[in-house]
């Protein structure tokens, strides 16, 4: 990918393949990007604000926008959807079930999660057990899956929707692809993809602390390219603080799109979400900042990602 970049030292990259040639260029390394990422969160609570960067407080706003997206692809894609068609999801890096809890149980009769972090894994089971009001006879969790993303292979056929929020940056390229080549096997004729990323103003940020990366969008679209996948639809997400990076949402399909205009118009809709958690955003930022411009951002990692070895979580 030409696009240049930085890592959190200031390091500068002419193009992300001297990035990864330098992180990953062998097997010795790729196993260490891994080892290193998936420690960084086994070292963390397992707890909303752990898995969200010390950022818990916008668990709400994070739900609330994502779910205005989720509802307009339902009911576009599966408008039938009912007790005829079960629905099932796939929450990728799912952490605690933070996602799944707050917003996939509500949507689709089963969710599988998929979680390398051992300690997260158990966490959401805990909170997704009937008797913690985490499931239904007909909203349930199915299967939990202590996997790193980079090794995970779904059943065929089983998703009408594979959600994948803040963990895809620990995937190196290579696994990026490897990854949704292999879980569109995992879709339903009809099934959709749904990523929720921080995104760079440009180029790409490399975190040295998680092992992770943060992509631009210029960035994400070369690489849904490579993997046969289309935008079905985008979104912006609103209301974070100002110190942390733009959050983007795509949809994604298998299908090329016949009507492109709709798309289009859809996209320049930002969430209109209000904030109904704290308004004191400003106190300190999380991690890392990095310049652009004028303007300062910071990363949020909620989940562990799927990383290791590969790739991480949320």
């Amino acid at each position: 990918m030409e696009v240049s970049g930085a890592d959190t030292d200031g390091h500068e990259f002419k193009n992300a393949e001297e990035m990864w040639m330098e992180q990953v260029g062998n097997p010795t390394k790729r196993t260490q990007w891994y080892r290193e990422g998936l420690g960084y969160w086994q070292g963390l609570d397992a707890s909303v604000d752990g898995v969200l960067g010390g950022y818990g407080y916008v668990n709400d706003t994070d739900i609330m926008g994502s779910e205005v997206f989720l509802k307009s692809i339902l009911a576009e894609r599966f408008p039938f959807a009912g007790k005829d068609r079960p629905l099932v999801a796939l929450d990728c890096g799912s952490g605690i079930g933070r996602v799944t809890k707050n917003l996939l149980i509500r949507y689709f009769n089963e969710v599988d999660l998929v979680e390398p972090v051992s300690h997260f894994l158990e966490a959401a089971r805990q909170s997704l057990a009937p008797e913690n009001n985490g499931a239904s006879d007909v909203h349930k969790p199915a299967n939990f899956f202590c996997v790193p993303l980079q090794e995970f292979t779904p059943d065929a056929g089983r998703y009408d929707v594979i959600w994948v929020q803040w963990c895809i940056g620990h995937l190196t390229d290579d696994d990026f692809i490897s990854f949704f080549r292999r879980a569109k096997l995992g879709l339903k004729a009809g099934g959709i993809f749904i990523l929720k990323e921080n995104i760079a103003k440009s180029g790409f940020i490399l975190d040295k602390e998680d092992r992770s990366i943060t992509r631009s969008d210029v960035y994400y679209k070369d690489l849904f390219h490579h993997c046969g996948l289309y935008a079905y639809k985008s979104r912006d997400q609103t209301g974070f603080p100002e110190e942390l990076f733009p959050v983007k949402m795509y949809a994604l399909t298998t299908e090329a799109p016949n009507r492109i205009s709709r798309t289009k118009r859809e996209q320049t809709k930002p969430l209109n979400v209000r904030i109904r958690t704290r308004m004191n955003w400003k106190h300190g930022a999380s991690r890392f900042s990095y310049m652009q411009g004028n303007a300062t951002a910071t990363a949020i990692y909620p989940k562990p990602l799927s990383r290791w070895h590969h790739i991480g979580v949320p």
